[in-house]
């Protein structure tokens, strides 16, 4: 196949092209800047149109990933931010595809698990879930988080394309080995003695190891699920258990807990928001499994097992056997 993807340097960006490249697709990354990928790179701005969309001409599949990273602090201009090259972007593709002579059979679209509402007595499915809404109690940010995320849907709802197929994904946070990453982020915490539970432990965790992630990519490009679909382990689990299972994993008995106030300084510091961490998402996958997709790893604990190991064998390659390990 001929796969483009827009905003492909990031992690989840990253992992895609690996797997497409390894499998032996034609894989296009459209980019705001130059970045060390193997795949051919093509600048765009992530808004207009431009000589970039000659790439969606006969391509098989466009995947857009775009958008400025929510691991920031949520001040006016960086909400602008956020909410503007979402929106842009997603237009921009879908003027692409809706001009092109040859579009592509499927168009995955990201969003993101946040656009559910914080909550902790039920699962949030794509069915019987709750979307985002009143929250009197939730701090502003999270409100705008889910703002953000409706907007971004329905950027890509509003845009008539009879012969590709859309699809929303829906996902939760990927968890990898890669430098940088979620898991390298919570698992460097754990190393240090700080791996323990956030806020009062409650708050649900939504997450997908990177091998399901991949797959079901896969899956929806084969099959012919079209619309929102949350791409999350079916067992998402509170914070406290789920931070727990990550120390034993790894082989640390005990973690420094952090109050939600220790919270609010720290991430002050680190320029980001408390929401990444104490929002609830008690996401589960219920269209894919539905449809008939199955999870290699439905269990934190496998999945964490598996990627302390990974992790660990990781640290002692070369930077060409690095290469090599993360393209099987």
């Amino acid at each position: 196949m001929k796969i483009v993807i827009a905003g492909g340097s990031g992690q989840v960006g990253r992992l895609l092209t690996r797997v497409f490249l390894r499998d032996g697709h034609e894989t296009v990354v459209l980019s705001r800047r130059s970045c060390d990928l193997q795949a051919r790179v093509v600048r765009w701005d992530g808004e207009s149109l431009g000589d970039w969309a000659t790439e969606i001409e006969g391509a098989d599949v466009v995947i857009n990933l775009a958008g400025r990273s929510v691991d920031c602090r949520y001040h006016s201009k960086n909400r602008r931010a956020m909410m503007h090259s979402r929106v842009a972007s997603t237009r921009a593709i879908g003027t692409a595809i809706a001009q092109s002579s040859a579009p592509p059979c499927v168009w995955l679209q990201a969003s993101t698990a946040t656009i559910y509402s914080h909550r902790f007595d039920a699962p949030n499915d794509e069915i019987d879930g709750e979307l985002g809404g009143a929250e009197p109690d939730a701090p502003a940010s999270w409100r705008f988080s889910i703002e953000v995320a409706k907007a971004w849907e329905a950027a890509c709802n509003e845009i008539e394309l009879p012969a590709t197929r859309k699809v929303l994904l829906r996902s939760a946070m990927t968890m990898s080995p890669d430098r940088g990453g979620i898991f390298d982020v919570l698992l460097s915490l754990v190393r240090r003695g700080m791996g323990g539970t956030c806020g009062d432990g409650r708050q649900y965790v939504s997450w997908v190891h990177e091998h399901d992630f991949v797959n079901s990519v896969y899956w929806l490009i084969e099959n012919d699920l079209a619309g929102p679909v949350n791409i999350a382990s079916p067992n998402p689990l509170p914070n406290s258990e789920f931070m727990r299972t990550l120390r034993d994993a790894w082989g640390i008995g005990f973690g420094l807990p952090a109050a939600w106030w220790m919270l609010e300084i720290g991430t002050f510091f680190l320029r980001t928001e408390t929401e990444l961490l104490l929002k609830s998402r008690r996401v589960v996958p219920t269209r894919l499994q539905q449809a008939g997709f199955e999870f290699a790893y439905s269990h934190w604990s496998a999945a964490a097992g598996e990627l302390c190991e990974r992790w660990k064998k990781w640290q002692t390659l070369s930077g060409v056997e690095l290469s090599q390990a993360m393209f099987q």
